[in-house]
Order: structure tokens, then C-alpha cells, then sequence
């Protein structure tokens, strides 16, 4: 069975790409750089939380009825946050908000570099062509507010639209906004972070399935946060939402990352793949980069050749840029 659907699909793109891409992305090891980014967004978190109690803290103070509204909205299932609330303590404080700012700076700082390191390795970019410490952290530096403000604009209006709140217009509005900031993220994402910069023709199949599917994960998430934690019990409230993250921020990261892999895949002609082996040039262009992507000095030499099996008639032809 496995025979007959690995030759269906090599005759049909419908069903070839997004096996490539699959394909790809296990070549790649993509559940250790989604893993990767999750984490160390997830990680980010923390110093943001810190910065969001010092603010509310200056905001709500002197102001009880603006507590209250805040004490029955969903800020009160935050960790640390609602706790705070239903104390009735929150207070702001100089030396938080300066560390709140600057572990959230230094905690997005990881996020970027963790996605440029992913975006090389898909695009198979050699080390010694990647940028160097100093460049790599200084565009990092350059490109995270402008990634971050995107990214928190088109979450919001995903969410507000995704919980039912009467803001900013229709629903249909505030989706279509969300799109269209998330078109600008992804697009930026793609053609700013790598090492590598791609025509913007070879980028647009995953700006848009990363844009579309993004815009519906976030509304997904906001209608969890407007309709489940809002209503759950403080402890399970925290539960849901710490778990609630994770998984979010998990598919966060693989959409990333496979929308990244079918950019190469279409880009450099990567499909189809075989499910059986390395048994198509395809197969064989993707080892190969995968070997010279490892060459750390520009003056290594990296030969790659694949045996031929004199026994199996199938065997498509070894294509010459494995060799």
C-alpha cells in the first residue's frame, strides 16, 4: 500500500509537495528548531508578565472601579497577575518595570535568533555564509520591534475578534486588519531574518498559508481565552492557560517552519520525494545540501556522491548537483 501511494503521489504536485515538504522538514530535524523557538518564546513570557503587573500596577492605581473591571476580565487567570488582583496589592514599581523592559528585549532577542538559525537551516545556508556573532545580533536587535509591534497588533485584533468584543469596528474588520498585519509579519519574517535573501516571488506561497493559518490560530486562541479560561475556576483557570501557551505557541512555531520549507521546496524544485528511500534527485539535491550546509570555512570542499544500485531498474537517474 505504501508502494502504490509513494508512485501516486510522485505523478500528482497536489499530493508531491506537501510530502516534500514533510519530508524536508524531518531532513531538517524541524521538531528541534520548533522546539527551539516555542521554548524560548515561551521563556519570554516570564519578563513580559513582569512588565504587564508593574504597568497595571501604575495604571489601576487610585482608580477602583478601572480594579474591579480588571479583577472579572480574564487578567485575573494570569499567573503572578491575578493573584496580585485578587489580592488587591498591585502597585508599580521602577525597578520592575526597568527589568520587566529589559528581560523582555533581551527574551525576544532569542526568539529572532532562534528563527534566523531555523530559516538557515531549511534554505541549507553553509555557516561561513551566515552572519557573523555581530551582525546576526545587531539585525536581530533592528528587527524585533518592529517583528514584536506586528506580532502584538495582529494578536490583539485576532483575539478581540475571536472573543466577541464589540471593538474597533465588525468582526469582518478587525479579521481582515489582522490579515493584513500578519501578511506584513510573515512577509518580513521570511525576507528579512535568513541570511539569505529570497526573490519575493519564491517567499509567496508561505507568507500566505503562514498568514492565513496564523490568523485563524489566533483566533482560535482568543476565543479559548474569551469563552474558557474566562470562565474556569482560578487554579484550573492557570492550568488551561500555561498548557493553553504551550500548545499555541508550539504550532506557532512549526507553521513557521513548514511554511519556510515549502518556500524551498517550490523555490529550488525539492519534490517529489520518495517514501522509500533516496530514490529521486530530489531526494539527493536535499542530502546534499544538508552535507555542504555544514562547511565552516569558505575554503572547505565538500564532494558528495551517491552509489548506484546496479540491481534496481527503478532507480530514477543521480542528478548532477548531488555530486
Amino acid at each position: 500500500m505504501l508502494g502504490r501511494f509513494d508512485r501516486f503521489q510522485r505523478r500528482h504536485a497536489a499530493l508531491a509537495v506537501p510530502v516534500a515538504v514533510l519530508r524536508k522538514f524531518g531532513d531538517d530535524e524541524g521538531p528541534n528548531l520548533t522546539g527551539l523557538i516555542a521554548f524560548r518564546a515561551f521563556f519570554s513570557l516570564f519578563p513580559l508578565l513582569l512588565l504587564l503587573t508593574t504597568v497595571l500596577g501604575y495604571v489601576l492605581s487610585g482608580d477602583p472601579a478601572l480594579r474591579d473591571e480588571a479583577f472579572h476580565s480574564v487578567l485575573s487567570r494570569f499567573p503572578v497577575v491575578g493573584e496580585q488582583l485578587r489580592a488587591g496589592n498591585l502597585e508599580g514599581n521602577a525597578v520592575a518595570l526597568a527589568l520587566g523592559i529589559a528581560g523582555s528585549l533581551w527574551a525576544g532577542f532569542g526568539v529572532v535568533l532562534a528563527t534566523e538559525r531555523a530559516l538557515d537551516r531549511v534554505w541549507a545556508i553553509p555557516f561561513h555564509q551566515r552572519r557573523n556573532f555581530l551582525a546576526s545580533r545587531l539585525r536581530a536587535l533592528l528587527l524585533l520591534a518592529v517583528l514584536g509591534l506586528l506580532t502584538l497588533a495582529s494578536t490583539l485584533l485576532s483575539g478581540l475578534a475571536g472573543g466577541g468584543v464589540p471593538l474597533l469596528g465588525p468582526f469582518a474588520g478587525r479579521l481582515a486588519l489582522s490579515l493584513a498585519l500578519n501578511l506584513l509579519l510573515f512577509a518580513a519574517v521570511f525576507a528579512l531574518l535568513g541570511s539569505r535573501r529570497p526573490r519575493p516571488r519564491q517567499l509567496l506561497p508561505g507568507v500566505l498559508l503562514a498568514a492565513g493559518a496564523w490568523t485563524v490560530l489566533q483566533l482560535v486562541g482568543g476565543y479559548f481565552v474569551a469563552h474558557e479560561i474566562k470562565n474556569a475556576t482560578p487554579a484550573y483557570g492557570t492550568f488551561a492557560l500555561v498548557l493553553g501557551l504551550l500548545v499555541w505557541l508550539q504550532l506557532g512555531a512549526t507553521l513557521v517552519v513548514l511554511c519556510a520549507e515549502l518556500n524551498v521546496v517550490r523555490a529550488r524544485g525539492l519534490w517529489p520525494r520518495s517514501l522509500a528511500g533516496v530514490e529521486l534527485p530530489a531526494d539527493e539535491r536535499v542530502l546534499a545540501g544538508l552535507v555542504r550546509s555544514q562547511a565552516r570555512d569558505p575554503d572547505q570542499r565538500v564532494d558528495i556522491d551517491f552509489d548506484e544500485e546496479a540491481d534496481d531498474p527503478h532507480r530514477a537517474p543521480r542528478d548532477g548537483a548531488a555530486r
